[in-house]
């Protein structure tokens, strides 16, 4: 069956779904566009603020009539309310949310950018592995849900296989537990989610997924400061986050906003990583600086915060990740893998 066929079959099905005050949830206004992948199966009930509790059933009952009709598809049903003022305490700010930590995960450690394009994947996948080769078990979740690149990266292939209790079973990748939306997408295929939807799905990648122990989760983030960012630093305890620019000022303008958002959040800032640091020509062994000198250990300094390291910009980084063979797995014993270990190495002095 086409995935539009079976989006429409699903929301012709919960006409037999009430709501509250009356009615049913296909005719209902606050039903978002059902989606629907090879792998899963995403809608949102919007509701007004404080009428969550009561659509819950409903949304319990949707999440039957989808699982019925979608096979073997995960189903992620949220229901997403209007913002409002909220309860105020003290001096009139909102009461905080709770903060979490993820079950089978000792630490949680996040990869940003201020921009896309610095190399913030690539970073994170290496990062990943170089703490791996510390002899920490170590997973790796995508959160650019948008463009999710870790299974291009590491070279994963299939669908994301679910348990008999709808839990996620990450994919192993060069010893690696790794999670990304895009193993249930068809190549090409968009994400098209409004941000309550992204926040959601985010969610359940995170929460319904058997990590099974992991040392330390690496969480490859989406560039810039969204509703993913924001919903992940309110709900989850992060142990800190790793900031990646290229050397040049317009990267690093982006990256202190990106920190900002951090420091205005209490996440820990681990460092920033400078990658595409310089370039060595093959030929001569000259070295050429494309983007700038420095640019990130000055920009690290002026902020008071940690460098951690620079990486080059080389032929065989580029060349191995597209293969899904990253540096650390194709050539452990390089130049490109010590420079990561050294930064991961950094990384494990400065969370415990």
């Amino acid at each position: 069956m086409a995935d539009s066929d079976l989006s429409a079959q699903i929301k012709t099905a919960l006409a037999d779904v009430e709501i509250p005050g009356g009615g049913d949830l296909a005719g209902y206004a606050g039903l978002s566009e059902i989606i629907v992948t090879p792998g899963a199966i995403a809608f949102a009930i919007a509701v007004a603020s404080g009428m969550e509790a009561a659509f819950g059933p409903a949304r319990d009952e949707a999440h039957k009539v989808a699982t019925r009709l979608g096979g073997n598809r995960k189903v992620m049903v949220s229901i997403t309310a209007e913002k409002s003022s909220g309860p105020k305490f003290g001096h009139g700010s909102a009461t905080p949310q709770r903060k979490t930590r993820v079950d089978g995960v000792k630490r949680i450690i996040a990869v940003g950018s201020g921009k896309g394009g610095v190399g913030k994947s690539t970073t994170a996948v290496n990062l990943a592995l170089g703490l791996a080769a510390e002899g920490l078990r170590v997973g790796l979740l995508d959160a650019d849900l948008y463009g999710p690149s870790l299974p291009k990266l590491l070279g994963i292939e299939g669908r994301t296989a679910i348990r008999d209790d709808g839990i996620f079973k990450p994919h192993e990748a060069h010893g690696l537990k790794v999670m990304s939306i895009g193993s249930m997408l068809v190549p090409g295929q968009a994400v098209v989610w409004r941000g309550p939807m992204a926040t959601s799905g985010l969610r359940q990648l995170l929460r319904e997924t058997a990590w099974d122990g992991l040392d330390v989760l690496v969480i490859d983030l989406p560039p810039g400061t969204g509703d993913i960012h924001i919903a992940l630093f309110q709900q989850t305890i992060i142990d800190g986050v790793v900031i990646v620019s290229t050397p040049q000022d317009l990267a690093l303008i982006d990256a202190q906003k990106a920190i900002d958002m951090l420091r205005r959040m209490n996440v820990p800032v681990l460092g920033l990583v400078e990658n595409m640091s310089y370039f060595i020509a093959p030929d001569t062994g000259k070295r050429y600086d494309i983007f700038g000198s420095g640019g990130a250990e000055r920009a690290a300094e002026n902020l008071e915060i940690p460098f951690l390291g620079a990486i080059p910009l080389v032929m065989s980084i580029r060349e191995s990740s597209d293969a899904g063979v990253p540096p650390l797995v194709s050539a452990p014993d390089g130049a490109e893998a010590r420079a990561y270990r050294a930064i991961a190495q950094n990384l494990i002095a400065r969370v415990p």
